[in-house]
């Protein structure tokens, strides 16, 4: 399957999903589930890579506070996708200090430095992230590569928004990134390329491809 079409069918979705939550703002409880049903799925996958078996209930906990502070957001779909993901995040590190679970200490930069580089490409690492494995595979990277990769790929954001969303510099967020898939292209087995990695041209979502 070619990723030339993804970013398009976002755009149109997300089009869909600035509709849906303007007509939620005016009250209407079922342009919100329609909101809710193209968002959730990309956040789910991001907080299963943050917190894990726990995802579905910060989750709902973050849809609560979604709907509750619905009215003071303002922006278009792409906005909303990563606005709804920023309030999981803090829902899911407000998680992980109940829990005591402290992020993954950084791995050594020359462990990631250092990977083999003959001929192949992250897309082919891409595919393989619908799988539960691959989600595990995310939460061993350093918590910055993980969160990078999944909100491009997972949620679905440009590198800009997931800059926004993590509160770092874009240019961090892409190194991050091309890291991370780097490391994931050879957890699962993928040879990497040297030419290839993750630009700001457009987001690619996980879960839509079968």
């Amino acid at each position: 399957m070619g990723q030339g079409g993804e970013p398009r069918r976002l755009q149109a979705q997300d089009g869909e999903l600035g509709a849906a939550v303007a007509r939620a703002q005016d009250g209407d409880e079922n342009a919100f589930a329609v909101a809710y049903r193209i968002v959730q799925p990309g956040l789910l996958g991001y907080l299963r890579g943050l917190v894990g078996e726990d995802a579905e209930d910060v989750a709902s906990d973050a849809w609560l506070e979604i709907a509750r502070d619905l009215g003071r957001f303002r922006g278009d779909g792409a906005g909303f996708r990563g606005w709804s993901a920023t309030i999981a995040r803090h829902r899911a590190l407000d998680h992980l200090r109940r829990q005591r679970v402290r992020p993954r200490a950084a791995a050594l930069e020359q462990d990631v430095l250092e990977l083999p580089g003959p001929h192949s490409t992250h897309d082919q690492a891409l595919e393989s992230l619908s799988t539960e494995r691959a989600l595990a595979l995310v939460r061993s990277l350093p918590r910055d590569q993980a969160e990078a990769v999944l909100l491009r790929v997972v949620v679905g954001l440009d590198g800009p928004s997931v800059a926004r969303v993590l509160g770092k510099r874009p240019g961090a967020v892409r190194t991050a990134a091309y890291r991370g898939l780097k490391r994931l292209a050879r957890q699962l087995g993928v040879r990497d390329a040297a030419d290839s990695g993750v630009t700001d041209d457009g987001p690619r979502t996980l879960g839509e491809s079968k």
